[in-house]
């Protein structure tokens, strides 16, 4: 009995997260995005926590990481696409039902919202690469899905209604998930806050970006901090594997 339930409370946390991402969903649907946005940051805490605590009770098994993965594809794929899609939706709305538009745009007006989902798949391709590939034990190669929902989602909460008054809103935000989409599947190597040893030596890079994100979160509060992070953290890697590359 002990056994069985030590065996499984690896995959009640990952469960938890699954269902924070379905709750997060419903959220989202309803524009409700401040609670989309603080179940993803709960479900990211369940991800986090319910590897570790595989590995530290050492029970860790194949149907626990293809359980993650499905888990993950909700929380950190159909949330942050749904958050996505209804601000395409109020921005379709106001925007496209004006006569100048012409009948065009009236007719992609239902559905241009729908992009949004791409997102979701492209999430599902890097999960599915990430499970296969055995590069990235220490490190990514691509945008890690929580990275990318958290920046989605932080956005979208703290500019939801700046964005809306932009004229070119629906352009700059279907253009940033096509890059943000790419950015999941990509080659391009990013750094991971996991430490072989604790070493300053050895992890400058790591407690550098550490320390900045903590003023970051301090300078501009949380909701705003993340997607500020996120970004940040794309661009210096990009900057890092560009140095390696060169040094090659």
């Amino acid at each position: 009995m002990i056994n069985s339930l030590k065996k499984n409370i690896p995959n009640m946390l990952t469960c938890s997260n699954l269902i924070s991402g379905c709750i997060a969903v419903y959220f989202a649907f309803g524009a409700r995005f401040k609670e989309a946005f603080l179940f993803i940051i709960i479900g990211a805490i369940f991800d986090f926590f319910d590897g570790m605590v595989a590995r530290l009770l050492h029970v860790s098994s194949p149907i626990g990481k293809e359980l993650d993965s499905l888990a993950d594809v909700i929380t950190f794929g159909v949330a942050p696409a749904t958050m996505i899609f209804t601000e395409l939706t109020a921005l379709t709305t106001s925007c496209f039902a004006t006569a100048s538009c012409g009948t065009f745009c009236l007719k992609v007006q239902p559905i241009l919202p729908f992009v949004a989902f791409i997102l979701a798949a492209f999430s599902a391709l890097r999960l599915a690469k990430f499970n296969l590939d055995e590069r990235q034990t220490t490190s990514f190669i691509g945008l890690p899905t929580p990275a990318n929902a958290l920046f989605w989602s932080s956005l979208l909460v703290a500019h939801s209604t700046t964005i809306e008054t932009f004229s070119f809103a629906r352009q700059l935000i279907i253009a940033l998930l096509f890059i943000t989409s790419y950015l999941l599947v990509c080659e391009l190597p990013m750094f991971a806050l996991k430490f072989k040893t604790y070493a300053f030596a050895e992890n400058k890079l790591k407690y550098g970006f550490v320390a900045f994100s903590i003023i970051v979160f301090a300078l501009t509060g949380i909701i705003n901090g993340f997607w500020i992070v996120i970004a940040c953290y794309v661009a210096l890697s990009a900057i890092v594997a560009l140095m390696e590359r060169n040094k090659a």
